[in-house]
């Protein structure tokens, strides 16, 4: 028997993964690919087999597309996927996850629930509001827009940008009721968002500021101001918080936002435990900050490194560069990096075009980048950011100079 064989056998065990979205399914997928050869089971709350959220709400939401489940073969991998099973607790002293199916014995355990929105207060149950996250939500919404109901979305972010621009292409009447002075008021400066404003007006749609919901009446939406706005739907679009409720007795350590606190190897505060994707934050040595980031890109890069380590006997630290990207109002936003209040902002073209691009530096670094209609510009800066290489802000400022151009001559 080899010395690698040997190595096997001991590290021969059981790895359960509770959430079947993207970061539970490519966990799974990375386990087998990086040559995993115990057992894998794949735990998902909805009875829908896997898919990709992206695409909901866009071509599934505009009846393009039936669905958007993902293209594996769970049999083939060895992945013993199990739908419709809502993980309720763990028991880590037990090794074990209950769920509305009964126990679920492990040897590890991956928690990979993802986020849930969050419902606007007094909406629970009442006609007409909907919630964006699920197929089901999609499904459900797809004929509202198929009929062009007057439709109110709560919440200027961007998963209520990408709603209002497929309701605008299916000839819905769109007005966006915002609480901030701003679109996007949570991820970016004024001065970044502030040119974005416009783009509701020219897509159609209504766009109204330092506007609270009051409550939700047949047919309008009340705002505390008095005003009705009228309503054949309501989508909510608020935000998301970590879906950890169910972790609640477990000793698992939640966050302030309540997610799960990982370390820079993804595991958690008790053993054999590990989280990945929206659920969970982690350490980031390059920022210098803890990172609770929302977006499809860390939950595929994130199981990559939880793989590699419950394989490897060395462990391998999770701090990427996060990206994500977002189609609203005819133009492809990307975001690269992670930037601060105090940061510097330098500006690569004129905002009221078509594309430009927003770049933040910090020590002289690049740290972070928005680029709208700039895919080049995204590609070089990820790269830069990458590698911590110092810009000359004069040079990064020309929207002429290529970004990688740009840089501090030693």
């Amino acid at each position: 028997m080899t010395e690698k064989t040997q190595v096997q056998e001991r590290t021969v065990r059981q790895v359960v993964v509770v959430g079947a979205g993207m970061a539970g399914v490519q966990t799974a997928v990375a386990l087998r690919e990086q040559g995993f050869p115990g057992g894998v089971t794949l735990i998902g709350a909805e009875p829908h087999q896997p898919y990709d959220r992206p695409p909901l709400s866009k071509a599934v939401l505009l009846g393009k597309a039936e669905g958007s489940a993902f293209d594996l073969d769970f049999e083939a991998l060895g992945i013993d996927l199990r739908l419709g099973r809502e993980a309720l607790g763990v028991r880590p002293g037990d090794h074990e996850l209950d769920t509305a199916a009964g126990p679920v014995p492990y040897d590890v355990l991956v928690i990979a629930t993802g986020a849930e929105p969050i419902r606007l207060p007094g909406t629970e149950g009442v006609p007409g509001v909907h919630l964006l996250r699920t197929l089901d939500d999609a499904e459900r919404l797809r004929p509202v827009l198929a009929q062009q109901h007057d439709i109110v979305v709560v919440g200027a972010g961007w998963i209520g940008a990408e709603f209002a621009t497929a309701a605008r292409e299916a000839g819905c009447a769109v007005t966006v009721i915002e609480a901030a002075d701003r679109p996007l008021a949570g991820a970016l400066p004024a001065e970044v968002a502030a040119p974005m404003t416009a783009w509701y007006a020219d897509s159609g749609a209504s766009l109204r500021t330092h506007a609270r919901v009051e409550r939700v009446e047949p047919g309008a939406v009340v705002l505390d101001d008095g005003s009705r706005v009228p309503a054949g739907a309501v989508v909510v679009g608020i935000g998301a918080r970590p879906a950890t409720a169910w972790l609640s007795g477990s000793g698992i350590e939640l966050g302030a936002h309540r997610e799960v606190v990982a370390d820079d190897h993804l595991r958690t505060s008790v053993p054999d435990v590990y989280a990945v994707g929206d659920c969970a934050s982690f350490p980031s040595g390059r920022y210098e900050d803890r990172l609770l980031v929302h977006h499809w890109d860390n939950a595929l890069q994130g199981p990559r490194t939880v793989a590699a380590n419950i394989i490897g006997e060395f462990p391998v630290a999770y701090d990427p560069v996060p990206y994500f990207w977002s189609e609203q109002f005819g133009r492809f936003v990307q975001y690269v990096g992670h930037h601060a209040p105090a940061d510097t902002i330098v500006w690569r073209g004129d905002p009221s075009s078509a594309a430009w691009t927003v770049c933040w530096l910090h020590d002289g670094r690049l740290v972070a980048l928005l680029a709208v209609g700039r895919p080049r510009d995204l590609a070089q800066g990820r790269k830069l950011i990458e590698a911590g290489i110092p810009m000359d802000p004069e040079l990064l400022s020309d929207p002429s100079r290529p970004l990688k151009t740009a840089t501090v001559t030693p």
